[in-house]
């Protein structure tokens, strides 16, 4: 087998979200590539990276949760509420207002609300997604994109998620759909278990939807999860190796994970609060829209969930609801 120049590129799989995800993490460490990145302090060693793809062959498969991924249940559902329902889209900042440092986008406003200098209404991409799927169920053409060229490559932080592709399948069992998703840059270890899950559950609505517009069940199938910069920043990967490598000498696979069925209820116990702390936002938003531009006061504290540098996961916030 030759050697392959430049980065690498990797593959992982697993029959469900926890088992691909600690997958791909292991098999990064062990064969992906030292690099810079720009986020790097001073003395921070090398990150490691390749070009990912991690293939879940049954999304919905318990255990669903990994005990490793960054903050607690609560986080996760807020990410989910985020991903799936639209709490935090009037966190973007205002591109006609020089003074607004709000964020520059959320995936929701990006996915469902996307905006073109040219054109007065935006579009929905999910639903056209979904209609698209109803009305041809093997057509290719059924994707929503992120990115805005004549903005993204010069602004403050552009979109990680570049793209949701899907495609419907006959099964033994009825209609599946699958799902492709594609980021230009993830935090493999801080950020990437939270996106996929979210993103599972994003891949479970949207199948309620076809189905819904077909007029028949349709099931979720297999997950992809596509990264161009899957990495592990320097400054991490101390944590890492005591942390999750540790894990995987002391602990067995189950004392690992956890079951999402055992603790659904908790975690949506939680919602009330964290739309509470998403209004707190909401209040905040206004008055930082209305400041002058000091770097200062660059709205998203990290301790309010929209991290995207070491310390905390990158995580991307992006929210859509099939209605």
């Amino acid at each position: 087998m030759n050697l392959m120049n430049g980065i690498p590129v990797l593959t992982a799989a697993g029959d469900g979200i926890a088992q691909a995800w600690e997958n791909s993490l292991v098999q990064l460490y062990e064969a992906g590539c030292d690099i810079r990145t720009q986020y790097d302090k001073p003395g921070d060693p090398p990150s490691k990276d390749a070009t990912m793809i991690v293939t879940v062959a049954d999304p919905l498969a318990e255990p669903m949760i990994h005990r490793d991924f960054p903050g607690g249940l609560e986080d996760l559902e807020e990410y989910v509420l985020e991903m799936c329902d639209g709490i935090k889209d009037h966190c973007v900042r205002d591109p006609q207002n020089p003074h607004d440092t709000r964020w520059e986008y959320t995936y929701h406003e990006r996915l469902c609300v996307y905006s073109l200098p040219s054109r007065a209404a935006p579009i929905d991409q999910l639903e056209r997604l979904c209609q698209q799927l109803a009305q041809t169920g093997f057509t290719r053409r059924a994707q929503a994109v992120t990115w805005k060229v004549w903005e993204d490559g010069g602004c403050y932080d552009p979109p990680c998620l570049q793209s949701i592709w899907c495609r419907l399948t006959e099964e033994g069992d009825g209609p599946r759909l699958s799902m492709n998703v594609r980021f230009r840059s993830n935090d493999a270890y801080k950020a990437a278990f939270m996106n996929m899950f979210a993103l599972v559950q994003l891949q479970r609505r949207l199948a309620r939807r076809v189905g819904e517009l077909a007029g028949r069940e349709v099931r979720p199938g297999r997950y992809c999860h596509m990264a161009d910069s899957y990495h592990i920043y320097g400054c991490n990967i101390a944590e890492f190796r005591l942390r999750f490598l540790g894990a995987l000498q002391s602990r067995t696979f189950e004392g690992r994970t956890m079951r999402y069925a055992d603790v659904r209820d908790l975690m949506e116990e939680a919602r009330p609060a964290i739309l509470a702390k998403a209004r707190q936002m909401y209040d905040e938003a206004l008055s930082v829209s209305r400041l002058p531009p000091q770097r200062d006061h660059r709205f998203g504290s990290r301790a309010l969930g929209r991290c995207d540098r070491p310390g905390r996961s990158r995580c991307k916030s992006g929210t859509w609801k099939a209605t």
